[in-house]
C-alpha cells in the first residue's frame, strides 16, 4: 500500500532541489557581471523604480539596501530622498521577522548574513503595512507572482504577520523572471516585479 506522505515528501524534496538549483544559477549569473554592466543596470533600474513610484503616487515606500550582485537600489534611494519620498529599510530580528528603519542619512552597519542595515530608531514589523508600495529583493520571480527568496523567509514571515499588506514588487534582473518557479503554501505572492527593462504586473 502506498503511503501518501511518502509522495508528498518526495515532491517537497524535489521542490527544494529545484530551488537550490535556481539559486545557484542566479548567484553565478550575478557574480559574473562586471562593474560596467552593474553600473548600466543600476542606472536603468533607478529610472524604472522612480517611474513606478511616481506613476503610482507613492509617498511612503519600503525598499532594501543591496548586497553584492543584487539589483542596485542605491541610486533609486538617492532619488527617493531628493523627491521627498519617505523610505523605510529592513532590519532583521532574531525571531525571523523584520523591523524597519527610516532611510535617514545613509549610515549603515552590517547586520545578519552580512546584509547592510540602516542605523536609526527601529519601527516594528507592522510599519510595513503603512507604506504605499514595498520593493523587496528576490532571487527570482515567475509569471504567477511566485517570489523565490534565498531561503531565510524574513519577508514572507513579515508579510504574513501584518494586518494590512501593501502592494509588493520584487526587484530582479531581467533574466531572473522565470515562467514557473516551485512554490509552497507559505509563500506570499507579489503583485509585480521590476527589472531594469520593464515593470511586470501579476
Amino acid at each position: 500500500m502506498n503511503d501518501p506522505s511518502t509522495g508528498a515528501s518526495r515532491t517537497a524534496a524535489a521542490g527544494a532541489a529545484d530551488k537550490r538549483g535556481i539559486r545557484s544559477l542566479v548567484r553565478a549569473r550575478r557574480l559574473a557581471r562586471d562593474e560596467a554592466a552593474r553600473e548600466r543596470i543600476g542606472e536603468a533600474l533607478t529610472e524604472r523604480l522612480a517611474r513606478l513610484v511616481s506613476d503610482r503616487g507613492a509617498r511612503r515606500i519600503a525598499c532594501y539596501l543591496p548586497v553584492a550582485g543584487e539589483p542596485d537600489t542605491r541610486g533609486f534611494l538617492a532619488w527617493a530622498a531628493e523627491a521627498g519620498v519617505e523610505t523605510i529599510l529592513p532590519s532583521s530580528r532574531e525571531d525571523g521577522l523584520l523591523d524597519w528603519v527610516p532611510a535617514g542619512d545613509g549610515t549603515t552597519a552590517t547586520g545578519a548574513f552580512g546584509i547592510p542595515e540602516p542605523l536609526g530608531a527601529r519601527l516594528p514589523p507592522e510599519a510595513l503595512g503603512g507604506v504605499d508600495l514595498a520593493l523587496v529583493p528576490a532571487c527570482a520571480v515567475d509569471g504567477r507572482g511566485v517570489r523565490l527568496g534565498w531561503g531565510r523567509g524574513y519577508f514572507d514571515r513579515t508579510l504574513a504577520a501584518i494586518g494590512r499588506r501593501p502592494q509588493v514588487f520584487a526587484v530582479v534582473h531581467d533574466d531572473e523572471v522565470f515562467e514557473t518557479l516551485p512554490s509552497e503554501p507559505h509563500d506570499v505572492p507579489v503583485a509585480g516585479a521590476v527589472t531594469p527593462e520593464r515593470v511586470l504586473l501579476f
